[in-house]
């Protein structure tokens, strides 16, 4: 199958600091990709480098066969939309904010949102069930709320490829499922593909049909959520012990910690 994304010996990093290094991935068209891996392995510095806030030093990223460095801001936000960890909210309403992902499609000198705009926007909205917000500021809403604006917003982007940096980090189980579930709804009906960080291993094998484990700044391994989520790589890679069982429901990997006194107890 032709591939969708091509990441290709890619590096990128903080000038002498930190960097990724000999990064390669091939995804196909409709994946839903996670990218896993402990913190300071460098995770979000490849998803800046993917999305440009980091130059590259070396390599190349290829959608839909087309060299990303060699799009305008415009055409690259036309196909690639991005759900950060953290957002910075000014004082607009929902929909206004919503609306700013129809930004890429502006016509020059086009001071108004045009019907269009507007109809794709408040359709995300009513997908994302932020409709009922849209007067509201985003100062005032919660985190699962913020998230799904956050969401709708990227999806007026339109864009083919959605990158998510650990968007659940900060929600309760409730909002974490149902922000999970739109996301694999998306993948699987509007075939949108999706590249999201995760930190739970189990949410990730839920929902992931691929996965790259990162550790110090490249790739440890990288295929399906069976051979990827492992005792033996996450002991290697987060050194910690787990057990590693399966999703009675969906056949999925379950990842189980196991305390450092009830490991001594075990021992004895």
């Amino acid at each position: 199958m032709k591939s969708f994304l091509d990441i290709q010996n890619l590096s990128c990093g903080y000038g002498s600091g930190f960097r990724v290094h000999d990064i390669n991935l091939s995804l196909r068209e409709e994946s839903f990709a996670g990218i896993i891996g402990p913190n300071g392995s460098g995770k979000t510095t490849l998803f800046k480098g993917i999305s440009g806030t980091l130059p590259l030093k070396e390599g190349h990223i290829l959608l839909e066969g087309i060299d990303l460095s060699k799009l305008t801001w415009k055409e690259k936000a036309q196909k690639i939309a991005i759900v950060s960890q953290f957002s910075e909210m000014a004082e607009l309403s929902v929909e206004e904010y919503v609306l700013m992902g129809r930004l890429p499609y502006r016509q020059q000198f086009q001071f108004f949102d045009k019907k269009e705009d507007i109809e794709i926007a408040h359709h995300y909205m009513h997908l994302t069930n932020t409709y009922r917000l849209r007067n509201k500021s985003m100062t005032e809403l919660s985190g699962g709320e913020l998230q799904m604006a956050n969401i709708a917003c990227a999806l007026s982007q339109h864009p083919r490829l959605l990158l998510l940096d650990e968007p659940t980090s900060h929600l309760d189980i409730t909002h974490q499922m149902q922000f999970m579930d739109l996301i694999q709804r998306l993948n699987e009906e509007m075939k949108l593909s999706v590249m999201m960080i995760l930190h739970d291993l189990s949410l990730a094998a839920e929902y992931c049909n691929f996965l790259m484990m990162m550790k110090d700044g490249t790739t440890f391994c990288q295929g399906t959520t069976e051979e990827v989520i492992t005792y033996e790589h996450i002991e290697s890679v987060y050194d910690t012990v787990v057990i590693v069982k399966t999703n009675p429901v969906s056949g999925k990997p379950v990842v189980f910690p196991v305390s450092g006194q009830r490991l001594q107890d075990a021992k004895r």
